[in-house]
């Protein structure tokens, strides 16, 4: 008797492979958070944050976008940590997320207690593990090679992403920078019309870092200097009080707080309530 011919295995799921249903999952679900939040849309970076978490064994999500001139801002985090997380890389100026975003590449920081990734960022991987944070996943978002923001992603635990966890984190990736595009109304994708909805987004969604452009913009002023350098010297004065560059930015603004180049050319930021400029 003739045998029939072996038929091929199917995958299960009715012959779907497992990374399109990986995939549509993903999709799935973040769609879902977008949808349960449709009638308060001011909910939705927070409903997408939580949704990645679902997604994937970490312990907290944020994401961060780009206002250009070193300005970031916070669009949305699971918790008070990865809140705090993101807070701490703005104010270094230093760490995965802004590794990330410089590059334009996906950065895994598997253990920031020792090795490699705290000689990387040493100040940032010593703060960091303070808060409990032993790993950080930086992806970053964008169109066209322009990067104008960051999905961070932190575990309370050494170790880095398996393959499958990491194809799913670009995947969720994906879906946040899509969601993000979609906030405001489409461009072409080049990187001037990017920068011009990113800021867009930074204004209508985050005070405290327009209030940073404008105490860069008098510190400029203060001590003669470029953009880039009066926010490394914010940043400095924050990070040696263990504030905020937003706190320091509001000190600045309502003239609590003054930066005064010395004589011999260095930067004197000592000046607070009312000193003589």
């Amino acid at each position: 008797m003739t045998m029939p011919p072996e038929q091929p295995e199917q995958p299960d799921g009715g012959g779907v492979p497992p990374d399109v249903r990986d995939r549509l999952r993903v999709t799935d679900a973040l769609a879902a958070a977008a949808r349960g939040v449709r009638d308060e849309p001011e909910r939705m970076p927070a409903a997408l944050c939580a949704a990645c978490v679902r997604l994937l064994p970490v312990t907290g999500a944020s994401v961060s976008i780009s206002g250009g001139r070193g300005v970031q801002m916070t669009w949305c985090a699971s918790d008070r940590v990865a809140a705090r997380l993101a807070e701490l890389q703005y104010t270094l100026g230093d760490g995965p997320c802004q590794t990330a975003l410089e590059q334009g590449a996906p950065v895994i920081a598997a253990d920031l207690t020792a090795g490699r990734d705290t000689r990387r960022w040493p100040v940032f991987a010593h703060e960091a593990a303070e808060m409990g944070v032993l790993a950080v996943f930086s992806l970053p978002l964008g169109v066209s090679g322009a990067a104008v923001g960051t999905l961070d992603l932190y575990c309370d635990r050494v170790g880095g992403l398996s393959e499958p966890d990491l194809r799913t984190a670009l995947w969720v990736r994906d879906a946040v920078t899509y969601a993000l595009m979609s906030v405001q109304p489409a461009y072409d994708g080049t990187e001037d019309e990017a920068e011009e909805a990113v800021a867009s987004w930074v204004e209508a969604s985050e005070a405290d870092h327009t209030e940073v452009y404008q105490a860069v913009g008098m510190v400029m002023v203060q001590i003669d200097v470029d953009p880039e350098q009066a926010l490394d010297r914010m940043r400095a004065r924050a990070f040696a009080e263990g504030r905020t560059v937003s706190q320091v930015a509001r000190e600045v603004l309502a003239r609590r707080l003054r930066f005064r180049p010395e004589p011999d050319g260095r930067d004197d930021d000592q000046g607070r309530d009312g000193d003589r400029s």
